[in-house]
């Protein structure tokens, strides 16, 4: 299914997060925390400003981002577990 964002909206796909402690305990699904990182799939075109100037999307299709931890909304599209969220609640790209 192709899924295109409007305005500053990212489509987000997770990084999922070790399974194992540093000290080789496996950590069982219940108690992991949110992954807050993850890849672009998709970008929007853009937001307006006040005079209606489209203001150019500061990430690209294949970013490695930092989100905050609640940022965003869950979805479920073919069987993956994305995010849809907007550029604003990007704290940073992955170098």
């Amino acid at each position: 299914m192709a899924f295109k964002p409007l305005q500053d909206r990212v489509l987000i796909k997770p990084v999922k997060a070790d399974q194992k402690s540093p000290g080789g305990i496996i950590i069982p699904d219940t108690v992991q925390e949110k992954p807050m990182e993850g890849k672009v799939l998709a970008v929007g075109p853009g937001a307006r400003d006040e005079g209606g100037t489209l203001q150019p999307m500061a990430v690209k299709v294949g970013d490695r981002v930092l989100y905050g931890k609640w940022s965003g909304t869950e979805i479920k599209m073919d069987g993956d577990d994305l995010m849809i969220m907007k550029e604003s609640d990007i704290l940073g790209v992955v170098a």
